[in-house]
């Protein structure tokens, strides 16, 4: 299994900290670092601020060597898919072609009231993601592109320069095993990413996929199923319980530290590092590929080494 972090831009992660972590990541073996695409913060927008996901990903590009850097996920009511498009075969080419792209329909509505984006209902903002995801992989990949669709229209499209990624950067959708989100991942995805499973829900959602994949004509073999989780991972019960409690005290939780442990304990990886390898293991085993750790502490860069000590070897 291939072990990434996950960071909450949006929750006032500073230029020199999104510099700290990802020069953490790869010194710390780790296979990538993953951002949220948000504008908002959930914890205290008065306070916490966001810089825009793409074009931190363009700065970290040009601080960093070899780990893989994408969003989880953008939403498709943010930026016109061209626009987006454009984005990230700027930053593939300013990586070298180390970037992926996460798509998603987008969920939270107070950004978007903020920012005067428009928020219309689920159904309707996954058809508009359905054509954004024709249209980016379209752009990607023909020569000539021409799109006329409910929501977009494009004419004769030479989208140059290409990506440096062939056939193109690898392509993520988020989703929790929803038939349509499912479809869609099958259809125009390389890799679909669940969010907070089970072990067992973990199982049925890959289940699901095979099946969506095997309606669009594609092999499971050759798709990443992964999944993103909370980590929040300790040497020892005693390290745990301090880094659960600095979670808690930064994302303004009153909820006592053994009930955190408790109710994490089921869809999230809240524990020592040799209980996380376990649960990890039994991820892979129900066909996880892949796991972003959402980690929620980002000044926390101990933690960042640890899970590359630890975590890293034991699920290679």
């Amino acid at each position: 299994m291939r072990i990434c972090l996950m960071v909450e831009g949006q929750e006032g992660v500073s230029w020199d900290e999104w510099v700290d972590l990802a020069r953490t990541c790869e010194e710390a073996g780790l296979e990538g670092l993953f951002r949220s695409d948000h504008y908002v913060s959930t914890i205290d927008e008065a306070t916490l601020g966001s810089l825009d996901a793409w074009a931190v990903l363009c700065g970290l590009a040009t601080v960093t060597d070899r780990i893989r850097l994408g969003t989880m996920v953008s939403p498709a009511t943010f930026r016109h898919p061209s626009l987006l498009a454009k984005m990230v075969v700027t930053a593939d080419h300013i990586s070298d072609g180390r970037v992926e792209l996460g798509m998603g329909a987008g969920w939270f509505e107070r950004e978007h009231s903020a920012y005067g984006f428009d928020f219309p209902p689920t159904g309707e903002r996954m058809k508009i993601l359905a054509e954004q995801l024709e249209i980016v992989r379209g752009e990607w990949s023909e020569a000539e592109f021409t799109f006329d669709g409910a929501y977009y229209s494009l004419e004769g499209l030479h989208a140059l320069p290409r990506p440096v990624q062939r056939p193109h950067p690898p392509l993520i959708i988020g989703g929790s095993g929803g038939s349509k989100s499912l479809a869609l991942a099958a259809r125009w995805a390389d890799e679909y990413n669940t969010l907070f499973p089970s072990v067992e829900e973990a199982r049925a959602r890959r289940s699901g996929l095979d099946q969506a994949l095997g309606a669009a004509g594609r092999l499971p073999d050759e798709y990443t199923f992964s999944l993103m989780t909370t980590c929040i991972v300790g040497r020892d019960d005693a390290e745990l319980r301090r880094r659960v409690q600095d979670v808690l005290t930064r994302t303004n939780n009153n909820t006592a530290v053994d009930d955190y442990i408790a109710e994490a304990s089921e869809r999230h990886l809240v524990s020592t590092t040799e209980q996380v390898i376990e649960r990890l293991h039994r991820y892979s085993e129900a066909g996880a590929g892949r796991v972003m750790l959402q980690h929620l502490d980002h000044r926390d860069l101990d933690m960042v080494g640890l899970i590359g000590s630890e975590l890293v070897p034991a699920l290679a």
